[in-house]
């Protein structure tokens, strides 16, 4: 037998194994495509399922914005039930161009990113059988917490005191406002493939009652997250290894300005940093990703998820249109310093990941701690925080947060 037969008929069996190898990989990708899909929807049908169970009484929750504390709670509050801080976000540029102040709307911005960081620390319970990965991924998913509560404390006494994000948006916005359209509200394509599933669920539904519908969605929508991300988790896995890791290190893990550009690209695409920084905590909690890649990717998102805000803004024409844009604005302007300054200085750029590492060890030894983080700081604080809105609202009765309004209102 000569050797040209011999090395055939090796390199036949090699060639099947790889074909086959490349064939599982295809599936396996396409398998985590459907699963990402699965995850809209799902963050689709909580927000859906709370609106639809609150009805006309969703809006009426912004009523009680009398105050920056107010704001901070309902913007807080409202994205962590909704789930969508671009939704919540779109309805504040709404409020404004229907005469919201715009310096009662600020806190509100800040609230919701607080409050949109509550589906990714959701994601990260997906890990919880695993202490290993639960510690990763709940640290991953916390440190945007951290990170977006530091930014209020910086950010909210200065803006209640010297009000440079109401100055400055106005100073971008004013040379920027014409008297025509500027509608882009078309550009939301994911809206377009997860809005037609989740309406006609709901519909399917409704018979049980808006309430009780809404409900179910909801409940519906969060074992939903749960079993997309138990699956994305194990794909992961599989796939994280050879060319697709060193793809995707190069997109997030080559440095703290690749991770940004990065989650501001994804974010603007998906509109949704609830959805993107879910993507990456099961990358953590396996091991792809450390925290320190997975920090400034988050922060690319808080950037990227802008891009709801000034959408929304734009289809807004005559008087308001200036007031519309400018808190859309406050929101960039908002999200672009906070990177800066928090995560430009060396000192304020490492508390996010040392308070992450230090809770999620905590959490780690006892799942009691994650609960009670949850619950803590998404409804617990912000009720506190309406009694110290009740105490400034007695000690300014004309305060002029209370009184002000937008010229032209």
């Amino acid at each position: 037998m000569s050797s040209a037969t011999i090395t055939e008929g090796v390199d036949q069996p090699v060639r099947e194994n790889t074909t086959s190898q490349e064939s599982n990989q295809a599936l396996r990708w396409a398998m985590v495509v459907v699963l990402v899909y699965g995850l809209l929807l799902a963050v689709g049908m909580i927000g859906t399922g709370f609106k639809t169970a609150a009805g006309d009484q969703a809006k009426t929750l912004f009523d009680f914005a009398s105050n920056p504390f107010a704001g901070l709670v309902i913007g807080t509050i409202a994205t962590a039930l909704i789930q969508s801080s671009s939704t919540v976000t779109s309805i504040i540029v709404a409020l404004v161009a229907g005469g919201l102040p715009v310096g009662i709307a600020i806190p509100m911005i800040m609230g919701a990113n607080i409050g949109t960081t509550i589906t990714n620390t959701l994601v990260s319970l997906g890990h919880v059988r695993n202490n290993e990965e639960f510690r990763r991924a709940f640290a991953a998913a916390t440190v945007h917490d951290f990170f977006n509560l530091i930014g209020v404390v910086i950010f909210l006494p200065l803006e209640m005191v010297f009000h440079p994000l109401e100055k400055m948006s106005a100073w971008v916005v004013t040379p920027l406002i014409g008297g025509g359209s500027m509608d882009m509200g078309g550009l939301n394509f994911m809206g377009a493939i997860t809005k037609p599933p989740v309406s006609a669920f709901k519909n399917m539904l409704m018979g049980m009652g808006s309430t009780a519908a809404g409900i179910v969605m909801a409940v519906l929508g969060i074992g939903l997250i749960f079993v997309v991300i138990t699956f994305i988790g194990k794909l992961l896995r599989k796939l994280m290894v050879g060319r697709a890791k060193a793809i995707l290190h190069t997109a997030i893990g080559r440095g703290p300005l690749s991770g940004i550009a990065s989650g501001t690209l994804v974010t603007t695409l998906v509109q949704s940093s609830s959805t993107t920084t879910s993507l990456v905590v099961p990358l953590a909690g396996t091991g792809v990703f450390t925290l320190r890649q997975i920090y400034p990717f988050c922060l690319g998102a808080n950037i990227g998820t802008c891009i709801t805000a000034l959408l929304a803004a734009t289809a807004v024409t005559g008087t308001s249109a200036t007031f519309a844009m400018q808190i859309a604005m406050v929101h960039l302007i908002y999200n672009v310093l906070g990177v800066v300054i928090i995560y430009g200085i060396p000192v304020l750029r490492h508390i996010p990941i040392h308070a992450a590492e230090w809770l999620a060890g905590l959490a780690e030894r006892k799942k009691i701690y994650a609960l009670a983080y949850v619950v803590g700081t998404f409804f617990v604080v912000p009720a506190c925080l309406i009694g110290v809105s009740a105490a400034f609202d007695k000690s300014h009765p004309k305060s002029p947060a209370a009184i002000e309004t937008n010229s032209g209102h």
